[in-house]
Order: structure tokens, then sequence, then C-alpha cells
């Protein structure tokens, strides 16, 4: 059964997830770990003109950007009338849009407190190990999103 949620609107929202999924996972399997074999110090320079230079916007582009298109296909499926098994996807997906934008109002400040400690490794060994943590969740929360949203793209097109 089609829907009446605009595909243009879902579409872009999976999209958008896939891609800050992509960006995060990329960030907690490659770049993270990379701080064990080159030094954390080398890993801390790395960071701060990658991550901390022009990765802010691009990080808060697709960060904000994925949020935001999947929280309004979400409003779009409920003033829609999408039935509740239709838009349960959708739904579930604008939940876990707004837990891993709470996370990461955690993140983002603890990974900019490197610039503090930049030549202390015991510092910066405890910024790093508190950002990974929340990290993993915030890759955790974004993939499932995306995944949610899948299954939403799915459900309102093809069953």
């Amino acid at each position: 059964m089609m829907t009446t949620v605009p595909f243009g609107i879902l579409l872009a929202a999976t999209a958008m997830d896939g891609l800050l999924a992509g960006a995060s996972l990329d960030q907690s399997i490659k770049q993270l770990p990379a701080r064990h074999r080159i030094g954390l110090v080398a890993f801390s320079a790395y960071s701060q003109a990658g991550d901390l230079g022009n990765g802010i916007l691009w990080y808060a582009f697709l960060g904000i950007g994925a949020a935001l298109l999947t929280i309004v296909a979400a409003v779009m499926t409920i003033v829609a009338g999408v039935p509740f098994g239709q838009s349960l996807p959708v739904l579930i997906a604008a939940i876990l849009s707004v837990l891993h934008s709470l996370v990461t109002m955690q993140a983002a400040p603890t990974n900019f407190s490197q610039r503090k400690v930049a030549n202390d490794e015991i510092a910066l060994t405890a910024v790093f190990n508190r950002f990974e943590g929340l990290q993993t969740l915030r890759a955790t929360l974004q993939a499932l999103t995306f995944f949610a949203m899948l299954w939403a793209f799915f459900v309102m097109y093809y069953s």
C-alpha cells in the first residue's frame, strides 16, 4: 500500500542517516583505534586538524540534518494518518535521532576538551577513552536509526 508521506522526505532522511552512520562508524572502527598505533599526541594533532577543523561543519551538517529530516518524516507520518504499523519504524528512528543528539551533546564537548590538554598523554588518555565510550554509543544509535529508516522505507513503499 502506497503511503501519503512524500517519497522525497523519506529518501532524504534515509540517505542522511546512512551518511551519518557511515561517518560515525568510520570514526569508531578506523580512526579512534589508530591512537593506539600512532600515539595520543599525534592522534590529537590529527583529530584537531580534521575533526575539530573542517569536520566541525561536516559533522554538524550530517548530525543536525539527519536528525531534523528524520523527525520531520516522523511528524509527516503522524499528520498524514499513516497506520501505526507502517509509521512505527520512522517513529523509532525519530526517537533514536533524539537519543543520538543527546549523546552528541556530551561527546562533542568531550572531544573539544583535548585542546586544553594537547601534550599531556595522561589527560589525553582520559579524554579519548571517555570520547570513545560516548562515540560507541552514538555510532550504535546512528546505525540503528539508519536501519529503522530502511525498515520504514520498505514498510511504507514496498509492503
